[in-house]
């Protein structure tokens, strides 16, 4: 089995082991993203989509927003638990040192971007939040948690992006209507 095979296996079989409902379909989903937003093909960065949030999936690992003083180190101290565990992933599947480094990266900054990959990478997470994970997140959390979430990710979309999130429709009117507000798109008052 090749490098990349063992890897992908790897991170979906544990990430299909989530106690979050969302967890796998948001993988596969921002892996789709990845090539709806013209990203070049690189085994590398699709490998960083499927594993960028697997620490989600692990009991034990798993940061938790109650141990951080705010949101940003949350989420910085997420990002780097998966890059850990799909860097110790990949050695076991025998990549390349060159190559772990890189994916851990991007891990690590998907949810800050900075560079052409991890901007992608970001942006695909960022879609994928509001097309896969924002029904499943709305049944856990009040609407303010919602929203705050909901603004969070969206402002960290690039620009040129953003206008996508525009398309999403949920049967939910609620969550329609939030969307209104957080994107300014009177789409939202219509059913469509």
């Amino acid at each position: 089995m090749s490098p990349y095979d063992c890897t992908k296996r790897r991170i979906l079989d544990t990430i299909k082991g989530s106690e979050v409902p969302e967890d796998y379909p948001h993988a596969i989903n921002t892996l789709e993203w990845i090539t709806k937003l013209g990203a070049y093909s690189d085994p590398l960065l699709e490998i960083a989509a499927l594993g960028h949030d697997i620490e989600r999936s692990m009991a034990g690992v798993k940061a938790r927003k109650s141990d951080f003083p705010d949101y940003e180190s949350f989420k910085a101290a997420h990002a780097e638990n998966s890059a850990r565990i799909v860097a110790q992933i990949m050695r076991e599947c025998g990549w390349d040192e060159g190559s772990v480094e890189k994916v851990a990266r991007m891990i690590r900054l998907h949810e800050t971007g900075g560079d052409q990959e991890a901007d992608v990478l970001r942006d695909a997470d960022a879609l994928s939040f509001f097309e896969v994970n924002l029904p499943y997140y709305f049944q856990r959390h009040d609407m303010e948690e919602v929203e705050r979430r909901c603004r969070w990710g969206y402002s960290r979309i690039s620009a040129k992006w953003r206008d996508l999130v525009r398309e999403f429709r949920y049967s939910n009117e609620e969550l329609n209507r939030l969307l209104e507000r957080i994107t300014g798109s009177a789409m939202y008052a219509e059913k469509g």
